[in-house]
């Protein structure tokens, strides 16, 4: 049990830190030099760990340096949108080492499998690696599987995926395991590893682009719900909005007609401002004195409804700021939410933009995979009992950030 436990810290400091001598290591672990001359043994044994050169400089003999084995287990991570499948392969290290976009134009019946082994493929393709050196693989899509009847809800938009069978199918012909997760949750989770809210247990994550969705972070882990529908803020009523009924009918609800992407084109065009999409007509707005702050202003004014009502429920620390509307309207949009959210809420939670904008749903799915893979693979007391792999694990929810 020790060396389990003394085997998995120096595989992660070996991640956190690169490269190390073993006296390093032993430093940092606290191990003597005979164990940690054991416990690097071992690990090379089990294709763990690598040498990977020596030091340079300073006196003295060179020292081996050892790093944990990029190639000892891969993981996968897939972006689900209506109109493509974004998916990427990353090593055990971290390191990106494959990406593919499969596009999904509209067409009657589409085929979610279809489209998640082509993608996977696509990418594992670009890896230089064949599927079955994946050990695990996480997808994110708009909605949540319910996890008590395995369907997708709040996701009438992405055409495909509401098969009662999809996840029994999907472990049928991909033979990976893998979760299924939230696009918005992996998003927070992509910015609790590695974005503003690193280190911050209580926060929200508020997405804003042609669909709106939050995460909901308490005490460190995503808050999914009883259906995995929390957060699907879009169906949330809020004054000053038509009230919306057969919200799942319709895909729709009080705070999406208040500040979707539909609306925040229309508003734009109804001051004059011309774009293509909400994104441009908000970049626009900041070139634009007059109408362009008055667009900013009166989103401003959308948005922190919404993040009121969350904030008087949740109370957190920090409301992260995401998505390409949020990320368009960057510092002057931030300010005047923090404003008004002020005026219209008893407590006021610190307002930031994002820090992962480069893909972040594909971002959080592959830190999500990987930090799964690597509690498996460096399961040494596992490994040498010689437990068997599941084949065809799936889950309705991704691993929780911890």
């Amino acid at each position: 049990m020790l060396r389990g436990i003394n085997d998995r810290a120096a595989l992660h400091l070996l991640i956190e830190h690169g490269p190390l001598s073993r006296s390093r290591l032993g430093e940092l672990t606290g191990l003597s030099k005979p164990t940690t001359s054991q416990l690097l043994t071992r690990l090379s044994e089990a294709g763990l760990v690598i040498n990977t050169g020596n030091t340079h400089g300073g006196p003295g003999p060179r020292a081996q340096l050892y790093a944990v084995n990029p190639d000892a287990a891969y993981a996968a991570g897939l972006d689900v949108t209506p109109t493509r499948v974004l998916a990427a392969v990353t090593d055990i290290t971290g390191r990106t080492v494959g990406e593919y976009e499969l596009p999904t134009p509209r067409r009657a019946k589409p085929d979610a499998v279809e489209h998640v082994q082509s993608a996977l493929d696509g990418a594992c393709l670009a890896a230089g690696i064949p599927r079955s050196r994946l050990h695990r693989m996480v997808i994110g899509t708009p909605g949540a599987f319910d996890p008590s009847t395995r369907r997708l809800f709040y996701a009438r938009h992405l055409p495909g995926w509401h098969d009662a069978r999809l996840l029994d199918r999907l472990a049928e012909a991909v033979k990976v395991p893998f979760d299924v997760g939230n696009d918005v949750n992996l998003a927070a989770r992509a910015e609790q590893s590695a974005g503003r809210a690193r280190g911050v247990d209580n926060f929200v994550l508020l997405w804003a682009d042609e669909g709106i969705g939050a995460a909901i972070v308490i005490a460190g882990r995503i808050h999914s719900g009883a259906t995995g529908g929390a957060g699907e803020i879009g169906f949330l009523p809020l004054p000053g909005t038509p009230l919306v009924r057969d919200v799942r009918r319709g895909n729709t609800g009080g705070f999406q007609e208040l500040a979707g992407g539909k609306q925040v084109l229309t508003l734009a065009r109804s001051l004059g401002i011309r774009a293509s999409t909400p994104e441009a007509a908000v970049t626009r707005a900041h070139t634009l004195p007059g109408k362009g702050d008055v667009l900013l202003s009166t989103l401003a004014e959308r948005f922190a409804l919404g993040i009121a009502a969350l904030v008087a429920v949740v109370d957190p620390t920090l409301v992260v700021l995401a998505g390409g509307i949020l990320a368009a309207g960057g510092e002057p949009l931030r300010d005047r939410i923090s404003d008004q959210v002020g005026s219209l809420a008893a407590a006021h939670p610190r307002l930031e933009l994002a820090d992962v904008t480069d893909h972040p749903v594909l971002a959080g799915a592959l830190q999500t995979a990987v930090s799964a893979t690597r509690e498996d693979v460096f399961d040494t007391i596992a490994r040498r009992a010689g437990a068997p792999r599941a084949a065809n694990a799936t889950s309705a929810h991704t691993s929780q950030p911890s």
